[in-house]
């Protein structure tokens, strides 16, 4: 959500004249993230985000915004695509492919309790069920191939015990994608990347109510399992910022997530015997993402890259200490 592509008030009218979305308020860039650019709109007609992809291209873009379109008409509390006078959701800003949804209301929780994660995991079970009849078809674009790709691009900024880790680790995600357990998981549309800050509250700390998933442009057709993985690495895990920043997973928590992720779709026998290996895959996903934005980062005038190191400890602990069921 940093600011590559920079957006006047007068590009910012134009564009709320063509949406019939009332005169211009306030145009303010969101600082955070890493891929595009993002401005909170404010208009007279209300709150909204206005999003200039600087990675997807136009021809990739429509999988992203009518999953997102999808999901919201299934009653999925998602950021829906504003469209013009023809009908478009995939809209062109300075020259840029373009989109304008709804703001959702609350907040993120960056310090969540049991009973957020439950939430989260009710509702991430709720979307992988609406997204069964999605008929677009894309293919994780961070996925494992993306892995094998981008490892030895980043190999030469680690040091020999990181080197041994990463390779000995992609190694073993390929040996686990060719198994025959991993074909029989279920699949469809997944989010891939819902992290505690692509989460939106409102309520009380003691009864929080999930109002939204966003930020859906890592979205792709992929394993359930490996959505559920993604977001257990991050809401159930000691993270940088705690005291302990050791990558531990938080079993009280997890507990919470999956009980109530299993309580609207079960797990099939497949998904409890690959849990631990697909979080140590969106443990070294993130990590060779990071390392990549690290130490080779495109200039914007609000980047800040993430620190790598948090999933490659991560990775460790998902190793030395399997979690299973």
């Amino acid at each position: 959500m940093a600011v590559f592509t920079e957006v006047s008030e007068s590009s910012a009218q134009e564009l709320l004249t063509q949406l019939k979305l009332g005169e211009l308020v306030e145009l303010k860039g969101i600082q955070g993230g890493i891929e595009n650019t993002n401005y909170f709109l404010t208009s007279s007609e209300g709150q909204f985000v206005l999003t200039l992809f600087e990675r997807l291209t136009h021809a990739q873009l429509p999988f992203y915004l009518y999953l997102m379109k999808h999901l919201a008409q299934g009653g999925i509390p998602v950021p829906d695509p504003v469209s013009n006078q023809d009908g478009d959701i995939l809209l062109t800003v300075k020259g840029k492919p373009a989109a304008v949804v709804n703001r959702l209301r609350g907040k993120s929780e960056l310090s969540p309790t049991a009973a957020h994660c439950a939430a989260v995991g009710d509702m991430l079970a709720r979307m992988h069920l609406a997204g069964r009849d999605y008929n677009r078809q894309q293919p994780n674009l961070r996925g494992l191939p993306w892995w094998n790709d981008t490892v030895p691009v980043v190999l030469p900024y680690l040091n020999e015990s990181q080197a041994a880790l990463i390779q000995t680790e992609l190694a073993y995600q390929n040996h686990t994608a060719a198994s025959s357990a991993y074909t029989a998981l279920p699949r469809g549309p997944v989010h891939a990347d819902l992290f505690r800050d692509n989460v939106m509250f409102d309520g009380s700390a003691e009864a929080p109510e999930l109002s939204g998933f966003f930020d859906f442009y890592f979205a792709g057709v992929d394993t359930w399992l490996f959505d559920l993985a993604v977001c257990l690495n991050d809401w159930c895990t000691h993270h940088d910022e705690d005291i302990h920043a050791d990558g531990l997973h938080d079993a009280a928590k997890a507990q919470a997530f999956i009980a109530a992720y299993q309580s609207v779709r079960p797990f099939s026998p497949a998904e409890r015997q690959l849990l631990n290996p697909m979080l140590r895959a969106g443990a070294l996903r993130f990590w060779t993402s990071r390392l990549w934005d690290f130490h080779l980062p495109r200039e914007a005038s609000m980047l800040q890259p993430h620190d790598p190191t948090h999933f490659e400890r991560v990775l460790r602990q998902r190793v030395a200490h399997p979690v299973t069921l």
